[in-house]
């Protein structure tokens, strides 16, 4: 019996063993858009008279759902995924806002918990086909 070894291709190692500067940056700039996307939501749900409070709450009601929806589009290219991701993004706003109006119940408080929650429902939904697919090894049944 011959025992199979797994090579890895000089792009990985090059990725890997790189320096510097930008290697690191793509993490911190995903924490520094949650920190803006949670305080802007924080900022609109308290009430805060802040002159952050209008775009940080705007960052929040367009990076939450384009996360959701750029991780449900896993298999588009890079610049196909976050157009998709943004405009669907700016839909589920606009669905969430005409609904409100439409039964009467507008608030900024309601909308932007209904946003976070229908972002929650979808990146969850990705997330559990993600972990489906896994487990039957990306067979369709």
């Amino acid at each position: 019996m011959q025992a199979i070894g797994i090579k890895t291709s000089s792009s990985d190692t090059a990725e890997r063993s790189r320096k510097g500067p930008g290697r690191d940056l793509l993490p911190l700039l995903a924490g520094v858009a949650t920190v803006v996307g949670g305080v802007g939501a924080f900022l609109a749900l308290a009430d805060v008279n802040s002159p952050l409070r209008g775009p940080f709450t705007l960052f929040f009601l367009l990076a939450a759902p384009s996360a959701a929806i750029a991780a449900a589009l896993r298999g588009l290219e890079p610049f196909g995924r976050v157009l998709a991701s943004l405009a669907g993004a700016v839909t589920l706003d606009m669905l969430v806002a005409q609904g409100m109006i439409a039964v009467h119940r507008w608030s900024v408080p309601g909308g932007i918990v209904a946003v976070a929650a229908l972002s929650s429902l979808i990146l969850l939904l990705a997330l559990a086909r993600r972990r489906g697919d896994r487990r039957t090894g990306g067979r369709t049944l």
